[in-house]
């Protein structure tokens, strides 16, 4: 019996000593992150069948390389959306796919956006330093929860064969070709057809590799006051009246300028929306009424529903030192947009009340800086009211990455008697309380 109960102990010990030796080692830095010392042998192996060539191209590089004007998916049978083009001078949309039997095409650069406030969802940007100035580029990703994996600060090399580069809007980026057939969306004759779509999950994936250990404090602000930006980049082209290389042109800075990590200086929300192509005043409103209503729009916080169209809603910027006029097309301005699905979307405007006859007075007395991406979104050419017939400038805007408490801090201000704006919530309790009193 002994000897039965000593074998036992033996080979009960074996066990546990084999369950121990089965376990995981820890996730070493190196194997977890490509080390730049380590990224050109990796490179050319993954390029043996080229002999190891590849070429890693900067961003604006690859985007003359690979980004034409019409896209290589533009055809008679199977179109892109019709509301794309106007006079077949430039497109909206547009998708030119990348060859996969070829060297390697690359391109890097590190994550400027994060989405955990919502406001880039399935969506990230990607900034890249050439000669001390940025380049950027859009990349719409598949992916719930994107930042979790690709963290701001993050520098990542993407392989891009196989894979498509187009235009969403106007904004270029980094996609897959996708063909919309809702029969039953919104203006649906305008929106069926190709364009760019989400990179699935698992291909995106096997295509990045992370560069070194997330660093934000490595990202690149360009700090700008309205007037200073728009000496920078086109703020409005007269499109009647401008010759096709002009528009050609204008275009070309627009595109560009596209996804740029700016920090807009000494602004003030006015308490105005473009809603529509409409210059309206905001209201203290319901943001998401149970019931479709025109008013929602108007409703005095970040993004009201959109009824799940899901556009972007804009609140316009103007320069603190001066008082805002809707209808001056002169007026420099700048719309701050975000989406109806961010965690900050029923946030009150810095400056606005739940108040039925101050809803937004008061958003003149606090200024300070905008930051975040910016964009010139534009998804119909042939719409004359939003469109191109008159660019007014209101195209324009900064997406935020989040409000303080909510993400990243990207907008800072105070009250003119040095109060710091304390994001409120609309309190839907509060605002029918207030509505019956009336």
């Amino acid at each position: 019996m002994k000897t039965i109960k000593y074998l036992s102990y033996i080979v009960l010990c074996t066990f546990v000593l084999s369950l121990a030796s089965c376990e995981p080692s820890a996730i070493k830095e190196d194997k977890l992150f490509l080390q730049e010392e380590d990224l050109a042998q990796l490179l050319a192996d993954e390029n043996a069948a080229y002999g190891g060539e590849y070429k890693i191209y900067t961003i604006n590089e690859f985007l003359k390389e690979f980004m034409t004007e019409e896209g290589n998916y533009l055809s008679d049978t199977t179109p892109y959306r019709t509301r794309t083009t106007r006079d077949n001078i430039f497109y909206l949309y547009t998708v030119d796919t990348i060859k996969t039997d070829t060297v390697g095409i690359y391109i890097r650069g590190r994550v400027s956006t994060d989405d955990y406030a919502g406001n880039f969802y399935k969506a990230m940007v990607i900034q890249q330093m050439v000669d001390g100035k940025q380049q950027n580029l859009r990349i719409s990703v598949d992916m719930g929860s994107v930042g979790g994996l690709y963290q701001m600060g993050q520098e990542i090399i993407i392989r891009c064969n196989g894979l498509s580069v187009g235009r969403y809007a106007n904004q270029p980026q980094l996609c897959v070709p996708s063909y919309n057939n809702n029969i039953y969306a919104i203006n649906n004759t305008q929106k069926v057809g190709w364009c760019p779509g989400r990179i699935p999950s698992a291909r995106f994936r096997k295509a990045v590799r992370l560069i070194g250990q997330p660093d934000p404090s490595k990202l690149h602000y360009d700090e700008y006051t309205l007037e200073q930006l728009f000496n920078v980049i086109p703020r409005k082209i007269n499109y009647d009246g401008s010759t096709e290389a002009q528009k050609r042109e204008f275009m070309e800075q627009v595109r560009l300028a596209d996804g740029s990590l700016v920090r807009i200086k000494r602004v003030s929300f006015t308490g105005y929306t473009n809603n529509d192509g409409s210059i309206d005043k905001c209201i203290y409103f319901e943001p998401s009424p149970t019931y479709k209503s025109d008013s929602a729009a108007l409703a005095n916080v970040f993004a009201p529903t959109t009824n799940n169209i899901g556009y972007p809603q804009s609140r316009i910027l103007c320069d603190a030192l001066q008082q805002f006029t809707p209808g001056n097309t002169n007026q420099l301005s700048l719309c701050c947009s975000s989406s109806e699905y961010s965690k900050f979307a029923n946030y009150f405007i810095p400056g606005a009340e739940p108040d039925f006859a101050n809803a937004v007075a008061f958003c003149s007395y606090y200024s300070g800086t905008v930051t975040g991406i910016l964009g010139w979104y534009c998804d119909n050419a042939t719409h004359t009211k939003k469109g191109l017939a008159a660019l007014s400038g209101m195209e324009w805007s900064v997406t935020p990455r989040g409000i303080p408490g909510i993400g990243v801090e990207d907008i800072v201000m105070k009250s003119e008697y040095g109060d710091v704006w304390k994001p409120k919530e609309f309190d839907p309790q509060e605002y029918f309380e207030k509505k019956n009193n009336q």
